[in-house]
């Protein structure tokens, strides 16, 4: 446990955190975490941040050593694609019960690692503490590193059990397992001078998918995505590369930026949300990449490729720019997307009335003000009572936010948008942003919401007997008629 506290300690003090920066060294090592308070789930702990931080790592075996509940609470809640491999989506867990907790379950989890090499053959297993085995005190790196040498196959410890905070701090614990066990165990085949990693893309409903045919169009191969769609192999030799992108820079900056310590890989955060923002990563990462060696001609296929993408993207938004003009729009979202999403929606004409910021950086916040004012509407944390009361006051024409708040906007009667990892529409890229119009589009012109907010029969002062119970409809039977229910006939 000493282990897990110096490197918790580690990542609280993170010199590339906006957060950090802004305090002084007493602040630093308080922390920058919240107490979890029992019982109170929503949001995720760190468990649950460095298992959909890692998951998406699709030829991997994900173990968790805890009770089944922790594996079933966990599992596919992100939903990340793949190319290749489907073991992602097998979950696994050693389920251990009481007397795994008397005894110890340490035995229990090398019999379970081998249970999985045997049947599935993964390039690797990732083995994720929890709460119960970390307080019990398994050592899950001891039973990693005999499994490794006995096996010949990497089996890789997270140690992130969910008390020691939230799910960002196990974001970045997810990430440190990468950098101690993972990062630079592997060598590529070849290299190139436009090879490049992103870092913190996942591959959400295939969004990857939408940005890599133009990164093969400019001559830039994706070496490493850490971690969506990403085979092991592929993050093993991520050290490689000579540029980064960062996407999203609250889960993952320790990452990018020890990269950029250990191996000079050079970095930049952009998003991939917004016709704008996607140029500008476009041609960040050809800066990047020929300030690293690559030839400059790079720079000229880039531009000419995202000005034809751009004309070909505002043509196919522009039947909705007259309907969505002036939409007003709540996001309740956070860290890249805070930002991101606004610039999207802005640029078709919509706007934002309020966008959450719980989890963004003080880099995020920045970049809000400088698209909204200074006086933009930022909350760290909207109860469901003020979403619901913007709603129902016709503050906002619709909202966009995760799974966990579509049941305030359906009971506003208004109409809402999943933006969040449970969606099911790819919106990064040109073609994302034309995806995401088109939804919200779709939404604002569901005929539902005009049927939902008319008032019912009784509401109407029509006829009394919509009102009132009608006695004179009530089916009586005479007392002596033979009936089913007449027991005494």
């Amino acid at each position: 446990m000493s282990s897990l506290s110096s490197k918790v300690q580690e990542v609280f003090d993170e010199p590339a955190c906006g957060k950090n920066q802004a305090k002084g060294e007493k602040e630093r090592k308080k922390g920058c975490t919240k107490q979890l308070v029992p019982g109170a789930a929503a949001g995720g702990c760190a468990f649950d941040g460095a298992k959909i931080a890692l998951q998406p790592i699709t030829d991997v075996a994900h173990l968790v050593h805890g009770p089944i509940a922790c594996e079933g609470n966990s599992w596919d809640n992100r939903g990340a694609k793949s190319s290749g491999s489907s073991l992602y989506r097998t979950g696994f867990t050693t389920d251990i019960n009481e007397l795994d907790v008397v005894y110890g379950g340490e035995k229990h989890l090398f019999k379970s690692v081998k249970e999985i090499l045997d049947k599935y053959d993964p390039a690797a297993v990732f083995v994720y503490q929890t709460c119960v085995t970390a307080l019990i005190g398994d050592d899950i790196e001891a039973v990693c590193k005999a499994a490794t040498q006995k096996f010949g196959k990497p089996v890789i410890p997270v140690d992130a059990p969910g008390f020691v905070g939230n799910k960002n701090l196990g974001n970045k614990l997810a990430g440190e397992a990468l950098l101690d066990y993972v990062i630079g165990t592997e060598e590529p085949e070849t290299t190139t001078p436009y090879d490049i990693n992103i870092i913190g893309e996942y591959n959400l409903a295939g969004e990857l998918w939408q940005v890599k045919p133009l990164l093969d169009e400019m001559g830039v191969r994706i070496l490493s995505c850490i971690s969506g769609d990403a085979k092991y192999k592929e993050v093993a030799y991520s050290h490689r590369a000579k540029a980064a992108m960062m996407v999203c820079s609250k889960a993952m900056i320790n990452i990018a930026r020890k990269m950029d310590e250990r191996y000079q890989i050079p970095f930049f955060e952009g998003s991939f949300y917004g016709v704008s923002d996607m140029s500008d990563s476009l041609r960040n990462i050809a800066k990047l990449l020929v300030d690293k060696g690559a030839p400059a001609d790079l720079l000229e296929r880039t531009e000419a490729i995202i000005q034809r993408e751009e004309a070909a993207c505002w043509q196919r938004m522009e039947p909705y720019r007259d309907s969505l003009k002036g939409v007003k729009v709540l996001l309740i979202t956070g860290g890249v997307k805070s930002w991101s999403v606004v610039s999207a929606l802005q640029e078709v004409g919509m706007e934002i009335v309020g966008t959450s910021v719980k989890k963004s950086t003080l880099e995020d916040k920045q970049k809000i003000k400088e698209l909204m004012g200074e006086d933009a509407h930022m909350v760290d944390d909207m109860t469901p009572r003020e979403m619901y009361k913007m709603l129902k006051e016709a503050q906002a024409d619709i909202m966009l936010s995760g799974g966990r708040s579509q049941f305030i906007a359906l009971k506003a009667k208004m109409p809402w948008l999943d933006i969040n990892q449970e969606r099911h529409h790819a919106y990064a890229g040109y073609d994302g942003m034309v995806t995401l119009v088109r939804e919200i589009d779709k939404s604002l012109r569901n005929p539902i919401w005009e049927q939902v907010r008319r008032p019912a029969p009784w509401e109407q002062g029509g006829d009394a007997s919509c009102k009132t119970h009608d006695a004179s409809a009530v089916l009586t039977l005479p007392v002596n008629q033979a009936s089913p229910l007449n027991l005494a006939a």
